[in-house]
Order: C-alpha cells, then structure tokens, then sequence
C-alpha cells in the first residue's frame, strides 16, 4: 500500500493511532518505512481510557509527529458519555502541549465543544481532521490558528458548500488527507480507500481553487512540514 502511494506522487503519509495498541502498531510502521510517520492518540469512541503515560512514552519516538486521533464525537451510539470525552480530550491536548506536537482532532455533532477545549490550552496547534463544517465554522477553527484537511467527501457534487470552504481556505491552512480505509473520493465509493487515493481529492481541490496540481503539491507539503515538524 505504501509502494502504491508512492507511485502515485504520495510520498509522506501519517497513520494514526486510536489507543495505544494501535498507536504502538502505527509507530512500527512508520518505523519500517521511509515515508510513513505516526500518529499516537484515543479515539473518542473508545470505551477504555486513554493510557496517557504510554501515549506520552510513545510521543517521545522522532517518527511521531501529531498527538491524533483524538476529538469528540457526540453521535456514535455507544461512545462513553459526553462529559467523559471532554475530560479525556483535555487531558490528550495536554500532552500535546507538553511534547510540543500538534494533534489532529476527530469531530462529530460536537463543534462547540472542541472550540472550547481548543482555547482553553494555549500554544495547542492542529488540524481539524475530515472536515465537513460550513464556512461560519472554518472561521472559528481557523481564528485559533488551526489547519482543515479535507478527505474524499469534497468530491461528492452534493458537498457544494464545503467545495465553498476549500475555496476560502487560506493557502497555508490547507491539508488534504484520505482517512483511509474511509473517506472515499466520489468516483471510488464502495471500494475501500486507501493512501494513493489521495490524488482524487487533490485533482478537484486544485480544480476549485483555479491552480495546478504541481503547485497544490508544493502547497500541501510546505503546509504538512510547517505542522508536523518532526517530519523531516
């Protein structure tokens, strides 16, 4: 898969961990390939509590570049009660803070929220992992300083007002990402998605923005080295 992505024009992808098992997994194979950096972090979704003494061990490796996925999802059935997601999500963007790594932030039915927990650690910095909010909200995320990426769901002719957002996005707060296995690009639906794939949503967003996907590749990876860096 990494070969692929490669062959395709993807040359640096972070996967991400969502409790610590997987974490520790992502790390491995970032460490066994050249082009691969980790994410450690704790869903939302999960039951169990986040390991934060290992999550920080982790964060300490050079092949980890962003404290994710973590966030808040308030429409999972199922997911532990929305006071405890806070709590948890307070305590990852603390870490963050602490190891001085960005974190990329899971949000669903919970935007208000995040804003909150966002302001109240200052110098956290990030990414609004899958974003899929209208302008008014880009605004608010992109006033404390954070990035959006943006996945597949922008190619869907039913997303106009989103195509809207990646218009507007200044230039260098631009992230494009696949989420992979999920995230498909409209043209893919039904397949799983996977990291080459990439180059779907980067044909339209440069499309939309009226420029070349040459100049959309220096673009995001200018903005990828400015954020993660650690990725070197």
């Amino acid at each position: 898969m990494v070969s692929a992505a490669v062959d395709a024009g993807v040359t640096r992808m972070v996967t991400m961990g969502v409790d610590a098992a997987r974490s520790r997994t992502a790390m491995a194979l970032a460490r066994g390939h050249t082009e691969v950096w980790a994410g450690v972090g704790h869903h939302p979704t999960e039951a169990s509590p986040p390991e934060i003494d290992v999550l920080n061990d982790l964060a300490r490796d050079p092949r980890v570049v962003v404290i994710g996925e973590i966030g808040l999802d308030f429409e999972e059935a199922g997911a532990p009660p929305r006071h405890v997601q806070v709590s948890r999500l307070h305590a990852l963007c603390e870490l963050a803070v602490a190891r001085d790594l960005p974190v990329s932030i899971h949000n669903r039915g919970a935007a208000t929220e995040i804003l909150e927990v966002i302001d109240a650690h200052p110098g956290l910095r990030g990414v609004m992992h899958y974003f899929a909010l209208e302008w008014e909200w880009a605004e608010r995320f992109l006033d404390l300083g954070f990035s959006l990426g943006f996945a597949g769901l922008v190619t869907r002719p039913s997303r106009q007002s989103l195509r809207d957002v990646v218009k507007q996005c200044p230039g260098d707060r631009l992230l494009l990402e696949t989420d992979s296995p999920y995230g498909n690009a409209h043209k893919r639906m039904g397949v799983p998605n996977r990291p080459a794939y990439l180059i779907d949503t980067a044909e339209l967003v440069a499309d939309l923005r009226g420029t070349g996907l040459s100049e959309l590749a220096k673009l995001e990876c200018d903005n990828a080295l400015r954020l993660f860096t650690k990725m070197t």
